[in-house]
């Protein structure tokens, strides 16, 4: 086993939607830790495309799909015909935060976000489980104080009506750190809208993305799936890197009510604005 995949299994085995033993199940075969490293090095890969990389059947890399699946390490979206499958970064940096950065120094939680953050694609895929209902969810999402509280101290601003303005920075300071237009709002189940980044010179020439909020409630809990797209291919990393970290904050605020700390809260305390998604 090399260094790469040693570390995968370390960040990834966590429960935060599925039980500990599906993790442990997912993790243990090494093709399904191949299909890792192979959707880790270029996301939203098709069956088929997967396929063309095993000695084994199609059934057989559907059959370890689906545990990787069940283990929420990862995301199955479609895309007109296509079924495209993605790397969920979410479980790893939940292990990270729980086990890791209490004990580390915080370049090593850097060091680590350089790793998930390799290559760029056009499309990001993001599904996290939080303990909390849809309207409270919509409300943490859209509420610029609530929403500060796990942004990197940002809010967002708009009176969210399809066609309206969107506005995130930091009020207090001054700062403005993106712009959009609302989309669509189903409230408190999808919400989309464009994203511009503002926050320095090199991702403002890197114009209009996506992102889609989508909630759907599981008994007591929320599915919250995050997509952001329309990134052109080869775009900045600060654009969708911080994702992990912000669902993470969500999801840690949502269900104790305590902010979490993060590379990207850091940066933020210490008085450097800058950083995205």
């Amino acid at each position: 086993m090399d260094g790469c995949s040693f570390h995968l299994i370390c960040d990834l085995i966590v429960t935060y939607a599925a039980p500990v033993d599906a993790v442990f199940k997912a993790l243990a075969d090494p093709t399904r830790r191949s299909l890792l490293d192979e959707l880790f090095v270029r996301d939203g890969q098709t069956l088929s495309e997967l396929e063309e990389r095993f000695a084994m059947t199609r059934f057989g890399v559907m059959k370890h799909l689906k545990l990787l699946e069940e283990a929420g390490l990862v995301v199955s979206r479609r895309k007109g015909r296509q079924k495209l499958h993605f790397l969920n970064p979410v479980p790893i940096r939940l292990v990270h935060d729980r086990w890791v950065s209490k004990y580390a120094e915080p370049w090593v939680a850097g060091l680590g976000e350089i790793k998930q953050r390799l290559e760029s694609q056009m499309e990001k895929v993001f599904e996290i489980y939080i303990r909390t209902k849809p309207e409270r969810l919509w409300e943490a999402i859209t509420d610029p104080d609530i929403r500060s509280k796990y942004n990197f101290g940002a809010g967002v601003v708009s009176d969210w009506t399809v066609g309206s303005r969107l506005e995130m920075g930091v009020a207090e300071a001054g700062l403005q750190l993106g712009e959009g237009e609302i989309l669509e709002v189903d409230p408190p189940h999808r919400l989309v809208h464009t994203m511009t980044a503002l926050w320095g010179d090199d991702v403002k020439g890197e114009g209009a993305s996506r992102v889609t909020w989508e909630i759907t409630q599981v008994e007591d809990s929320c599915k919250l799936v995050v997509t952001h797209d329309e990134l052109r291919e080869g775009a900045n990393e600060q654009l969708y890197g911080g994702w992990p970290m912000i669902l993470s904050g969500l999801k840690t605020w949502l269900e104790t009510g305590e902010l979490l700390t993060t590379p990207g809260s850091l940066l933020y305390s210490s008085g450097d604005a800058g950083g995205g998604a």
